[in-house]
């Protein structure tokens, strides 16, 4: 008979070293973390591609893209809006490197890939020391004419990058990270 043909359960009889892991159903917190990837994926198209590759922001223009992030920097975030080098680096990082992460995390984690437990693990530590330390850092602590000017709206639209993986990261800790809920 073949394994595929076999239930989980039966599966996990008949091959004892085999891994069952949780129903989608019984990981909500894969649900939430899918949905949460599933926006870093369009906001890394959004908000990090522009300054990547050069388009200034600093003033609305009537396109949608431009002024989004305008509003969104022009009062909270002025290291985003007039990125150094190093800063378009980082947001480079998000626009590409983060982006094609993002785009195999969110099946993995709706189809119970436990060999994303690493790659999971590298990156959430990678973005926790990025945004968490250098970017706040400098926006808090930095030069002042890269601080913020509005900490609660920059706050509100960058904590979620830093909180939201170190969730990921206490996620993972473990091997077979989806043969358990949390």
């Amino acid at each position: 008979m073949f394994a595929s043909s076999l239930s989980p359960t039966r599966y996990a009889r008949a091959m004892p070293d085999a891994v069952v892991n949780l129903p989608l159903r019984r990981r909500p917190i894969d649900i939430f973390f899918a949905v949460m990837f599933t926006l870093f994926i369009v906001t890394s198209c959004i908000a990090d591609m522009l300054p990547t590759v050069g388009v200034d922001f600093s003033q609305p223009t009537g396109q949608f893209l431009v002024d989004s992030n305008y509003w969104y920097a022009h009062d909270a975030d002025p290291l985003f809006m007039h990125p150094p080098v190093w800063m378009r680096i980082v947001t480079g990082l998000s626009a590409f490197v983060y982006l094609a992460f993002y785009l195999v995390l969110v099946p993995a984690l709706i189809r119970g890939w436990n060999r994303i437990q690493l790659p999971a693990v590298i990156y959430a530590t990678a973005i926790s020391v990025i945004t968490g330390v250098i970017v706040f850092g400098v926006e808090f602590f930095g030069e002042p004419e890269f601080q913020t000017q509005n900490p609660v709206k920059f706050l509100a639209f960058n904590l979620p990058y830093v909180l939201i993986p170190l969730l990921l990261l206490i996620r993972m800790r473990k091997p077979l990270p989806f043969t358990r809920r949390f």
